[in-house]
């Protein structure tokens, strides 16, 4: 081998666009933008101006990005343990887990809480910050390797997506912000556990402490029924507080939805179950999120 072909070799992989950018968890980011989003439209008062909402929804999408690439950094080592993520970049080589990763990560949330508070106020900057080290900081490096409980407390990140996008409406939250932040709260354990459930060989194997590899799928497939019907009762509550016909069809059409396949999931806690509620998951989430701020431009609720 040539001096080139050495120095060719060196070179890390060359990573398509969707690889480039399935380094900051796209899916997860959209999640907690569309719940910034949420909590803002569901917040009673004048919304502000859209270049606002745009910039501060932008914040928070960049801002939970920063943190879905912490920690595809830092869980390199075990990603490339799990058969679903042993072909992430970090996991698989391709590229470097270097410090400057972490440089540019450390900058790309500095930015995004810069954005939420010139956009917001200090209180969606705060949010947006403590949603990210939630994520990054809290789940992935105190809590995921150490308890059964680290998803649990890993959903307060889409909480304070909530607290950001009500902050800018006003910074004295309100009942109905409030309540989506407890549905958020409670929305992403079964969310996740369901997902677990699906790959619950492959985080017994590298020793991590997930909900289904201490308690058994069964017991786990029930408390993400009792998650799903606790939430789903939650977000009919703003419903007697201002929220209108929309929002309310969209949240029982969305609930019913989570609790029908939670059910199935109970009864037959096997691996396709799993991940069909794990989809049905993501379905409820959208559908009450558009519910939300449909009927907030549609039909001018809580205005």
């Amino acid at each position: 081998m040539n001096r080139v072909d050495a120095a060719a070799a060196m070179l890390p992989e060359r990573l398509s666009t969707r690889e480039l950018v399935g380094i900051f968890k796209p899916r997860i980011a959209v999640s907690i933008m569309l719940s910034a989003i949420g909590g803002l439209a569901i917040s009673p008062g004048l919304l502000p101006e859209m270049w606002r909402i745009a910039a501060v929804a932008i914040a928070v999408l960049l801002a939970a990005g920063a943190a879905g690439a912490f920690n595809q950094w830092a869980e390199a080592d075990l990603d490339a343990h799990m058969a679903r993520t042993s072909d992430r970049p970090f996991a698989s080589g391709r590229l470097d887990t270097s410090w400057s990763w972490l440089g540019g990560i450390v900058l790309l949330l500095a930015l995004a809480v810069a954005m939420a508070g010139a956009a917001g106020n200090a209180w969606a900057a705060l949010y947006t910050f403590m949603g990210a080290f939630t994520y990054a900081v809290v789940y992935t490096l105190w809590l995921k390797r150490r308890t059964s409980l680290n998803i649990v407390v890993g959903g307060l990140a889409g909480s304070f997506a909530v607290l950001t996008g009500a902050a800018v409406v006003d910074p004295q939250l309100s009942t109905e912000a409030i309540l989506l932040a407890v549905v958020l709260f409670l929305w992403t354990p079964p969310h996740f556990w369901s997902l677990a459930i699906a790959t619950r060989d492959d985080y017994a194997a590298n020793l991590v402490p997930m909900l289904p590899v201490i308690l058994g799928d069964r017991a786990s497939a029930q408390l993400v029924l009792a998650h799903a019907v606790a939430l789903s009762l939650i977000a009919l509550v703003p419903a007697g507080f201002g929220m209108g016909l929309i929002y309310l069809g969209f949240a029982v059409a969305g609930g019913g939805l989570f609790t029908a396949t939670s059910i199935l999931l109970a009864s037959e806690p096997t691996r396709r179950n799993a991940l069909r509620n794990f989809f049905a998951s993501l379905a409820q989430l959208l559908l009450l999120l558009t519910g939300i701020v449909l009927d907030r431009w549609l039909l001018g609720s809580l205005a």
